[in-house]
């Protein structure tokens, strides 16, 4: 839930609450930005010729990281819009990720409180 005990991990990583638009693209922003930055020092790596090992373990952490955080924003995102977080399992199709995320970036969450708690103290 958002309110005084909001954080970073709860963001990521929690499946309770809501977050509005611009809090679940910016999450979702970031968590493309961390990959990518893996993807490039495996890249490195893999010219060097030397910690790819290392590198292709930090990615395989990362993958699996994302993919929680995206299930994780997903669902807050549904929970603001009254939606079951169940839809969120969306996120892990590779065609529907992309028109899934866009979707949530888009359509507004309900005004005031829900089922899943109060609006976030977010502007939209």
């Amino acid at each position: 839930m958002m309110g005084s005990d909001a954080s970073i991990l709860w963001l990521f990583f929690g499946f309770r609450g809501r977050i509005n638009r611009k809090a679940f693209l910016l999450g979702g922003l970031a968590m493309v930005v961390v990959t990518m930055f893996v993807l490039y020092r495996v890249s490195i790596a893999q010219e060097l010729a030397r910690g790819l090992d290392f590198w292709s373990t930090i990615l395989a952490v990362v993958v699996f990281v994302s993919l929680w955080c995206q299930a994780a924003l997903a669902a807050k995102r549904l929970h603001d819009m009254d939606q079951p977080g169940f839809w969120a399992v969306s996120m892990f199709v590779p065609i529907l990720n992309f028109f899934a995320f866009i979707a949530l970036c888009i359509l507004k969450g309900t005004p005031g409180e829900n089922r899943f708690g109060p609006t976030t103290n977010l502007p939209n």
